[in-house]
């Protein structure tokens, strides 16, 4: 009903207010914040990364560490259990996950057994679940060969152990850094992602979380020259490990180590009192004080190293005992590097090595002009698609376009309510929905248009077109809200920050077309008490379209076929220019410093670092440069060494405003999560649209759908634009967008069928379409505007993102019309199985409302 009732209308508003109240500090300097009172709302969106900059990393542990140190930790213990117990044994060795060796005598099998049983006992998993498993297991034979087995279960366990154990270290080391904001979680069994917004030296930050900063001290074996050692064979208590100097030095040190940083309480960077140069102090807790006090008692005058992730830091003579439990750390240490170690030794090292296995870093240079780009482009958007609505609907193109705003700012305070994260393809998302918005509103309109045709009063035709109207606007958002919420759990990063705001948007335009768009027209019409149609909408002449679009299908069949079979032979030979995310790799963006950039130069002085395959090509401005370089064969950290060779060769001329790197694994996954994630989608849409319509609208959506997805593809395969992980934001946003016009077309295709049961199926198509062809026009332009504006204004970092969504556009437009309506007619589609008794109720004469 038009009639709101007055705590109905008061709680509209109160929404809009508070929306309004919530939003508007996204738009307010941080000084003005700063000044309101407390009560004000003052949470804002959080920028994503590549808006503000700063590096996203995701680390991965190494399972091989562990498995490394379990199997070391059980050779140990056998063999302690083994002397302890009087068992002779022979030839204990251990490979992988499985440990062997053979007793000397086969007589002590049951004893041998009856040792070893601490290592194959049931552990306890502890917390709310409870459970138990067991980390070995233990097999011999007859002739007293054993073999113990680490089991999956058992090392997985410790995987999970060590990547929480490394969470709180890495959390530790990037708190002392002084960063705000940082986002620390796990990501699958094995994997940590650690974000942190605004940071001007990714390097560093990498540098602290790759290292495992497990530290000890030794003394020094002086039996024999370290030299000796090297070319010869060290002592068994002894081994050689080298300092981190250029070039290294060897220092022959024993095995087993005084202290471990476990006995560390302190760590802090300092300088040297007589030389001034930098050094770290350290404090030992009380235990390990006592210790080291005896050692370097009965040491003195003997050299002791201090082993950082077996290295040599430095290795001095011990020249009086050490009884306060205090030290300090020189070596060839700048400022920063005594910094970091200070930072790295009092957080705690980590229990196995954690790889850098994808990196996206963002300068703050390139995240400000992201936010001036993604700022002009949904201004320009916005100022078009309102212009474009108040020239065809005048009043009611106003009233749409108020409702519209409110929508955006809806949109922003649910964003900031949530502490979500606005990233550059966000905006696109909320640019989109600014397209898409108008699309509730033209639906209502146009159907009041025809009800007034029909000799409706105003207030009965605003009426019927409301609820008319309303069925087909829930079809066509829901499928566009089905692929965006699959996109949220399939996606990660900035593709996930598009769907919560894509998502968000397609809620806020379903409750502003019925709740705000609503009241603003019954307040309208409670006040003008308009007798006829506004004079101001201009959408009439599309009233005596009579397009005969069946009469040429077989053409545009044809027409499509090719194009499609194209679009895959296209696809089979030339393949698609896939991004790093699919093939791994890394992505530089460059910006000279001063001038314009030498791309020969960058080219010939990069193809000596043996990196590969390699691209160099302008980006954007003539300062700025795109390398791309292959995916290293050596391992994950192969990638991050290629982009630290590109670092030393460069960095002088040039500022590094964009780095991305993707391992190998990461790569592959994606490959496959997005494979998942448009299947999904497609099976999703399909059968909502089976369970809504019959099975012949479904299985004309999945053509139509799948002819408009490749002839996507055939657009990356032939213009050469980057198929990467925002690329399938697209296609699936595209899937969403096609679906939601072939559903406006079928809903009014459903409502004509069980009106006209004796008229020909091509010409009550035909008369479906034409019905339906001032909203499928007005609304494809709008969003066309909203999505022209972001591909020329945008920025050249989501280009081609933005060009395949305003294509898919295009494509969809034409699918709704050209080949999901017409394939119904090849599957003899029947009108005589629609009731008649639905058709007499949809056509239901409505009661004057009150307004």
């Amino acid at each position: 009903m038009l009639y709101f009732s007055r705590w109905k209308a008061i709680l509209i508003w109160l929404a809009t207010a508070l929306s309004i109240l919530v939003a508007i500090p996204n738009f307010l300097p941080k000084a003005t914040l700063d000044a309101l009172p407390s009560w004000v709302p003052k949470k804002t969106m959080t920028l994503g990364l590549d808006l503000q900059g700063g590096s996203h990393i995701m680390l991965k542990l190494e399972r091989g560490d562990i498995v490394k140190e379990r199997m070391q930790t059980a050779l140990d213990d056998v063999r302690t259990n083994l002397r302890k117990a009087g068992i002779g044994y022979t030839g204990l060795n251990g490979s992988g996950q499985k440990l062997t060796f053979k007793l000397r005598d086969v007589t002590q099998i049951d004893a041998a057994r009856d040792a070893l049983k601490d290592l194959t006992a049931l552990v306890s998993l502890g917390g709310l679940s409870g459970g138990s498993i067991q980390e070995a297991t233990l097999s011999n034979t007859d002739d007293g060969a054993f073999e113990l087995d680490l089991t999956d279960q058992g090392i997985n366990y410790r995987v999970q152990s060590a990547v929480s154990q490394s969470i709180e270290v890495v959390r530790r080391r990037v708190d002392e850094l002084g960063t705000t904001e940082p986002l620390i979680q796990r990501q699958g069994s094995d994997r940590i992602i650690v974000q942190v917004p605004g940071l001007d030296d990714p390097q560093r930050l990498k540098a602290i979380l790759n290292q495992t900063a497990k530290l000890t001290f030794h003394l020094v074996d002086n039996s024999m020259p370290a030299v000796d050692a090297v070319n010869g064979r060290p002592p068994a208590n002894s081994e050689v490990v080298y300092s981190n100097d250029d070039p290294p030095v060897p220092y022959l040190i024993q095995k087993t180590a005084i202290l471990s940083g476990e006995n560390l309480v302190d760590a802090q960077p300092g300088f040297n009192q007589q030389n001034s140069e930098p050094i770290v102090s350290f404090r030992f807790d009380s235990a390990g004080a006592q210790k080291f006090g005896r050692v370097t008692q009965e040491h003195v005058g003997e050299p002791f190293a201090v082993i950082l992730d077996n290295q040599v830091i430095t290795a001095p003579v011990i020249n009086e005992p050490i009884l306060g439990g205090q030290g300090q750390i020189s070596g060839n240490f700048t400022v920063e590097s005594a910094n970091d170690l200070a930072v790295l030794l009092r957080a705690g090292a980590l229990p196995a090595t954690l790889t850098v296995v994808e990196e996206r870093t963002v300068g703050p240079g390139l995240g400000a002009d992201s936010i001036r780009a993604g700022f002009i482009a949904g201004v320009i958007g916005l100022i078009a698609v309102i212009a474009f609505m108040t020239f065809f609907y005048g009043t009611l193109g106003m009233i749409a376009n108020l409702a519209m705003i409110i929508n955006v700012l809806m949109i922003i305070a649910i964003l900031s309510l949530l502490g979500a994260t606005l990233t550059l393809p966000g905006i696109a998302g909320i640019v989109l929905t600014i397209g898409q918005a108008v699309d509730s509103n033209v639906l209502f309109y146009e159907r009041f248009r025809e009800e007034v045709k029909a000799g409706r009063s105003i207030p009965q035709a605003m009426e019927a077109g409301f609820n008319k109207a309303f069925g087909t606007i829930i079809d066509a958002n829901l499928t566009t809200l089905i692929a965006a919420v699959i996109l949220f759990y399939m996606g990660s990063g900035p593709v996930r920050g598009f769907a919560i705001t894509l998502s968000i948007g397609i809620i806020t335009t379903v409750f502003t077309a019925y709740t705000v768009s609503r009241l603003m027209i019954a307040i309208w019409m409670r006040r003008t008490r308009p007798k006829a149609l506004p004079k101001g909408v201009r959408t009439g002449f599309f009233d005596f379209a009579q397009i005969r679009f069946m009469a040429i299908r077989n053409y545009t069949f044809a027409i499509s076929a090719a194009l499609t079979i194209g679009a895959i032979a296209g696809f089979a030979t030339l393949g698609l220019n896939l991004g790093i995310d699919f093939t791994g790799g890394s992505i530089i963006e460059l910006k000279a410093k001063q001038g314009d950039a030498n791309i020969g130069d960058i080219r010939e002085r990069l193809g000596t670092l043996n990196l590969g395959g390699l691209q160099v090509q302008g980006f954007g401005e003539p300062s700025n440069v795109l390398v791309r370089v292959q995916s290293q064969e050596a391992g994950e950290n192969a990638e991050q060494s290629a982009v630290n060779k590109i670092r030393g060769e460069l960095s002088e001329q040039y500022e590094f405003r964009r780095v991305e790197v993707v391992g190998p694994s990461v790569s592959g996954e994606l490959a496959m999560t997005g494979i998942i994630g448009v299947g999904l989608s497609l099976i999703a849409i399909m059968g909502y649209i089976w369970v809504r319509f019959e099975w012949q609208f479904a299985i004309g959506a999945i053509i139509a759908t799948l002819h408009d997805l490749l002839l996507t593809i055939g657009l990356f395969v032939f213009t050469g634009l980057e198929f990467d992980i925002t690329s399938i934001a697209a296609v699936l946003t595209i899937v969403g967008y096609s679906l939601n016009d072939t559903v406006v077309v079928y809903d009014r295709l459903r409502e004509n069928l069980r009106r006209y049961k004796k008229m020909p199926l091509p010409l009550l198509i035909d008369t479906s379409i034409n019905s339906t062809l001032s909203r499928t026009i007005l609304t494809s332009v709008t969003t066309m505007i909203a999505i022209l504006a972001l591909v020329v204004f945008g920025g050249d970092v989501i280009r081609g993102f933005t060009i395949s969504m305003l294509f898919g556009v295009v494509v969809g437009t034409f699918s709704s019309i050209y080949i999901a309506a017409p394939v119904l007619i090849l599957f003899k589609l029947r009108p005589d199985t629609f009731d008649k008794d639905k058709d007499n109720k949809a056509t239901a004469e409505i009661q004057s409302p009150a307004v």
